[in-house]
């Protein structure tokens, strides 16, 4: 089987979403991976390509999010590993099927609900994406009434499965979303 690649990726996630505001969280959190994958000296491709699909049965089942998965990507020619990374991101919060134990696993759980943030702090900065600041963001991420959807405690024990500290997790998704501002309309 071959590796999952971020043009798969998406015309995958088509097939199953057709809300934009999913598509752009899928495009955020792939831009986030992306940043991730250079943090780790790894296949920046590749890690996009699983944040892209992260949600690839959230629309159908937004109830059952990351249990039909394997049943979605049934026949796509996506591998075990691939399907694992994606399933993992639910851990303790939908499933308990796969616990995040790479880094790749451990850094999609971390960002899914950290772009949520950086997104809607964009949104009601004039320059958007645009020179934000690590520190900032934090003092965002610290009022618990700012994106009160976005679950910190999940990031938090994203950062430290990582082993890393939020600032560099911030950093990463400020970086790599930096980078995809158009496509995120950021």
């Amino acid at each position: 089987m071959a590796k999952l690649t971020y043009e798969n990726a998406k015309n995958i996630l088509k097939k199953h979403t057709t809300e934009e505001h999913l598509l752009i969280h899928a495009a955020a959190v792939s831009a986030a991976m992306g940043a991730m994958a250079e943090h780790f000296a790894a296949d920046r491709e590749y890690w996009r390509a699983i944040g892209y699909l992260h949600d690839v049965d959230y629309e159908k089942f937004p109830d059952e999010h990351c249990r039909h998965v394997r049943e979605l990507l049934a026949g796509e020619d996506v591998d075990e590993e691939d399907i694992k990374a994606i399933i993992s991101h639910g851990y303790g919060l939908v499933t308990e099927e796969v616990e995040p134990t790479t880094d790749i696993e451990k850094s999609l759980f971390a960002v899914d609900e950290l772009t949520g943030i950086v997104h809607a702090y964009a949104l009601m900065r004039p320059e958007k994406m645009e020179g934000m600041a690590v520190k900032s963001l934090k003092k965002k991420f610290k009022d618990k009434k700012f994106a009160a959807g976005c679950k910190r405690d999940v990031i938090l024990q994203g950062a430290e499965r990582l082993n890393l500290p939020i600032e560099t997790l911030m950093e990463c998704c400020i970086k790599g979303m930096t980078e995809h501002a158009a496509e995120l309309g950021l």
